[in-house]
């Protein structure tokens, strides 16, 4: 049972950062907000779930499996994530790439306190503690100042060249012109070693300049991940399953009017509007899985959406399931998503781990929790540094879409666009 608190705040921005602050004495601490940003779908503004009670750590051997028993039987708040490399639970995948970060596949934890935090209102919920640490709690956060360091700038590294990406693409072309696939999200790493930062202090500044509906501060002992991601991954409404895949980037100008000409650029785009509509076709096909009869729909295709750093085309597909269906199958039957692998998915997939040269890890794979009564909310992990403090080694990768209409040097145009924040907030 779950001791409830509820209390109003003066001013959500300021408290938030007390929060996250504060959370950083814990083992483990999940951090999610939306800043504010507009959308259809959202039930918080930010959340903070902190110290496990339970947790489940595990490699993506039957780790779907495990993590069905352990939703199932734990029937509470669940945090954590699923890394991009649960695909060989789920198709006959391997991933032999380097592996500088060394993230478990899976993990998810049941805290012992969690904050929800809507408008001026921040709910507390504590699992089997008293009244009394709630309130002390309260004011401990309440009264927290950051003390602020300059950071020093890291020396980024580029694990594959842009002569070798180029020549990378080049052969992925040759696969879809051959006909294997029609489309396949290449990344590649960029990465820092021996290196010590604030995890927190990062994490801000990347939030900051971005401001994403789905940001995200993880913490699990040594391993971080700081991500500023726009794109949801998959929702669950009681019935109701929302997949939101982002597909087609453009960039922003300060200037008004270049920048709503970019966002028509984007709009009237046919390589980026068939990058979108075939993922969409790829989402509706894994929706379908669980779905009742006729219920996949899309409820809007190639919306433009702008973020601070780009604007971005978002489909929003949905669907119905049985209520018996167990959630975790829905997540199983859709995973990885399709906006970062490609299609077909599983050749998308096998051509990926040829061409690319580190184990994506936990990028590309997914954040989120289930609620109590078996909803949940996973964005995906992009535009986002990870970092295993143990071993000093940060790693972020980007990536872009590749199809029949690409041209190499522009898809790594796109690639250091979408890197532009991550090498700010480092530099």
């Amino acid at each position: 049972m779950r001791t409830l608190l509820s209390k109003q705040i003066a001013n959500s921005k300021t408290f938030k950062n007390q929060l996250l602050g504060w959370s950083k004495q814990f083992r483990e601490v999940i951090f999610l907000d939306s800043n504010q940003y507009h959308q259809r779908y959202s039930d918080y503004d930010c959340v903070l779930a902190v110290e496990a009670f339970t947790s489940i750590k595990t490699d993506y051997h039957n780790a779907f499996e495990d993590l069905k028993q352990y939703q199932s039987q734990a029937r509470d708040w669940l945090f954590g994530y699923l890394s991009y490399d649960l695909k060989n639970d789920v198709e006959d995948l391997r991933s032999n790439n380097f592996d500088g970060l060394q993230f478990a596949d899976l993990f998810f934890f049941q805290p012992k306190k969690i904050f929800l935090i809507k408008n001026n209102t921040v709910e507390i919920q504590y699992l089997r503690l008293c009244d009394d640490e709630m309130e002390e709690d309260f004011k401990a956060i309440l009264s927290y100042t950051e003390t602020v360091h300059h950071q020093a700038s890291q020396a980024i590294q580029q694990r594959i060249s842009k002569e070798n990406y180029l020549a990378k693409v080049a052969r992925m072309l040759e696969y879809i012109h051959r006909g294997d696939i029609y489309e396949a999200n290449f990344c590649m790493e960029f990465f820092a070693e021996n290196v010590t930062i604030n995890p927190i202090e990062i994490y801000s500044k990347l939030n900051s300049i971005s401001k994403p509906p789905f940001a995200v501060f993880f913490k699990n002992n040594d391993h971080f991940l700081l991500s500023a991601s726009p794109e949801r991954y998959l929702r669950k409404e009681g019935t109701k399953i929302i997949s939101q895949p982002i597909k087609g980037t453009a960039k922003r100008f300060n200037d008004s009017v270049l920048d709503e000409k970019a966002k028509v650029d984007l709009v009237q785009n046919p390589k980026e509007r068939s990058e979108n509509i075939m993922i969409v076709d790829l989402v509706r096909n894994d929706l379908s899985r669980t779905a009742t009869k006729g219920s996949v729909q899309v409820e809007e295709l190639c919306g433009i959406y702008s973020f601070e750093q780009v604007h971005q085309m978002i489909s929003t597909i949905v669907s119905e399931v049985d209520t018996a269906t167990p959630v975790v199958d829905i997540l199983r039957t859709t995973f990885p998503m399709g906006s970062m692998t490609g299609a077909p998915k599983i050749s998308a997939m096998k051509i990926i781990e040829e061409l690319e040269e580190t184990k994506r890890s936990l990028y590309s794979g997914a954040v989120g929790y289930f609620t109590p009564n078996g909803d949940f909310d996973f964005n995906v992990v992009i535009r986002s540094i990870l970092y295993n403090a143990q071993n000093r080694y940060l790693s972020f990768s980007v990536g872009s879409a590749i199809t029949s209409q690409a041209v190499p040097e522009q898809e790594y145009e796109e690639c250091l666009l979408k890197a532009k924040a991550m090498f700010e907030v480092l530099k």
